[in-house]
């Protein structure tokens, strides 16, 4: 008897060329477009999460703990500040950082202080830069280095004791911290 197959309704030799009614109707082309659709849309899902901005109450026990030691109980609001991070780093060990605040700087009332924190980087307060009013504008642009994909927290200090913040995740691909 030769070397048959069976497959359904559909018997013959190896070899045979088939088809099947229930797959005429998508071509190679088609299941191609369809599968590069779905690929374009999974990855415009995972872009805007990593986007979106971290909600205030999603800081971890650690990153709180050092906050408390900054700050003490005050409240700590979202707003005022823009941080301008790279949501993917190509090398951890120099990523750009941008802080701006929209608030005024006069002698009445200033930014007196900009703190950077890196959830997990081993020394979570990276930096604290100390401002005047005769600055002119709240404005901090530096390079850092970080151990790991981390959220990148911007904490503006008022000299009436304000507390303004902005976060980011940036996600490195090549380790900053060996």
């Amino acid at each position: 008897m030769g070397n048959w197959v069976a497959i359904g309704k559909l018997a013959g030799p190896v070899g045979a060329s088939y088809s099947c009614d229930r797959m005429s109707g998508l071509s190679r082309r088609s299941f191609l477009h369809a599968s590069g659709l779905a690929f374009f849309a999974l990855a415009a899902r995972r872009l805007a999460a990593l986007v979106r901005p971290r909600p205030a109450d999603d800081v971890p026990w650690k990153v709180q703990q050092v906050l408390k030691q900054l700050f003490g109980a005050r409240p700590i609001q979202a707003g005022h500040v823009q941080l301008d991070v790279p949501t993917v780093a190509a090398d951890g060990r120099v990523v750009p950082v941008m802080i701006e605040s929209d608030l005024p700087m006069s002698a009445d009332g200033y930014v007196k202080a900009i703190h950077l924190l890196v959830d997990n980087n081993p020394d979570i307060h990276l930096a604290g830069f100390r401002l005047t009013p005769q600055i002119g504008q709240a404005f901090v642009s530096t390079r850092i280095k970080m151990r790991m994909t981390s959220p990148v927290r911007a904490i503006v200090e008022t000299s009436d004791g304000a507390l303004w913040s902005a976060a980011a995740d940036v996600r490195v691909t090549v380790n900053g911290c060996g």
